[in-house]
């Protein structure tokens, strides 16, 4: 995460009495946090577990947190945890928006502790309180994007100070990324009156349409956690169906991701699909649009696993899964297949619903936000509570990210 969070986490520790060691990765780890508690690793990723294996010993380690489990050096971290018997907890954007944080013990996705089970979220839930979803912190993008850039281009220029690093996340080179990401962001800002015309156009149109928000293509939430190898994939799966089984007279509107660097041409690459199907009249393509709008008026909800598909169960829609979520649970999610998703689809159980809800955040979600400074403080405090410093003495370790900012957000 590109910013100081996980340092201010470390001092509230020792404010309470904690040992607290962190382990940078990247010039992007050591920019935000560099002091005596830090320390370095700059050899091969083959030499990885060997060093960690020390470093839990010397430093008597009994806690790791992790701002994701699925880059190459966390699973290996998440490995040897679990060999040793020690706790690791795994953090990153939260499962609601704007104003939470995930922190989730061992992982997230399908790596989830979070029950499936109805009879056994049911019986969890029992007692948990009503949560209030009033939005209290808004996060700074601003701040997200400088530090996200710092890292980025640190990494690069300094390549030298970590020579064997290699990143995770599978997003371009920082000098195609952040030139294109800008430039994106730009145009949908000059366009901005004429999307939000378009946005009105499609939600006046009196055919009941499907909406499927994209996700990025870089996302762990992709690579990991579907069977994809891309977005393109899930877009020329979902184009299909909806050509083959959707009732002729519904319609299909696919969203692009807010963060989206605007790499892939999508608006020509699901025209061109969706002619080669002969469905073009029936599928719209929107750069922007506020979401609840959309998902609002939508007749059911396609998406991988972005927390939009979260969002539009909140909102009593019929959803969609194709990857591995959290929330694909039956009862919740359609579990019948995408083709029959079409014509079968049904809103999720209302009861069902509220117990999920009701646990998810009790288990895994805090209140505050990663950049802003408000919300960073109150981020931190859950954090350090949630850890349970009250009831145990541990040593916590943090492992660096070892990669920029990973967009873990809804589309």
């Amino acid at each position: 995460m590109p910013c100081d969070f996980f340092r201010l986490v470390g001092d509230e520790l020792q404010r309470n009495g904690h040992g607290v060691s962190r382990i940078n990765l990247c010039f992007a780890d050591w920019l935000f946090w560099h002091d005596q508690r830090a320390m370095s690793f700059r050899g091969r990723l083959t030499d990885w577990d060997d060093f960690l294996r020390r470093f839990i010993a010397a430093r008597g380690v009994t806690d790791i947190v992790l701002l994701g489990e699925q880059r190459k050096y966390h699973k290996q971290a998440v490995a040897l945890a679990h060999e040793l018997g020690l706790r690791v907890m795994v953090t990153d954007f939260g499962y609601f928006r704007p104003d939470w944080i995930t922190l989730e013990a061992n992982g997230m996705g399908r790596d989830s502790s979070m029950p499936r089970n109805p009879a056994v979220i049911y019986a969890e839930a029992r007692g948990l309180p009503a949560v209030d979803f009033a939005p209290v912190f808004k996060d700074s993008d601003w701040r997200m994007s400088l530090g996200d850039l710092l890292g980025s281009f640190g990494n690069m220029v300094l390549k030298l100070l970590y020579p064997f690093y290699q990143q995770s996340i599978e997003r371009p080179h920082p000098v195609i990324y952040f030139p294109a990401m800008g430039l994106s962001l730009l145009l949908r800002r000059l366009r901005k009156k004429h999307n939000a015309e378009k946005c009105r156009q499609v939600g006046k149109r009196p055919q009941p349409f499907y909406l499927f928000p994209l996700q990025l293509d870089h996302d762990f939430q992709i690579r990991a956690y579907s069977p994809y190898k891309g977005m393109r994939d899930a877009v020329d799966e979902v184009l299909k169906s909806f050509a083959e089984h959707a009732p002729e007279n519904s319609e299909l509107v696919i969203k692009m991701h807010p963060w989206d660097p605007g790499l892939i041409n999508w608006k020509q690459w699901i025209g061109s699909s969706a002619k080669r199907l002969g469905i073009t009249d029936r599928v719209h393509y929107l750069e922007a649009g506020v979401l609840d709008e959309m998902l609002g008026k939508a007749i059911g909800v396609v998406t991988v696993n972005s927390t939009s598909g979260l969002r539009a169960l909140q909102l009593r829609r019929p959803v969609q899964v194709l990857g591995d979520a959290v929330f694909d649970i039956a009862g919740l999610t359609h579990a019948g297949g995408l083709h029959a998703f079409w014509c079968s689809a049904s809103a999720p159980d209302p009861n069902l619903l509220d117990s999920f809800i009701r646990l998810l955040v009790a288990r895994t979600q805090l209140r505050g936000v990663f950049f802003h400074p408000a919300g960073k403080r109150a981020a931190v405090s859950s954090f350090v509570s949630r850890l349970g410093v009250v009831a145990q003495m541990p040593v916590a370790a943090d492992v660096g990210s070892g990669d920029e900012r990973d967009e873990l957000g809804s589309g």
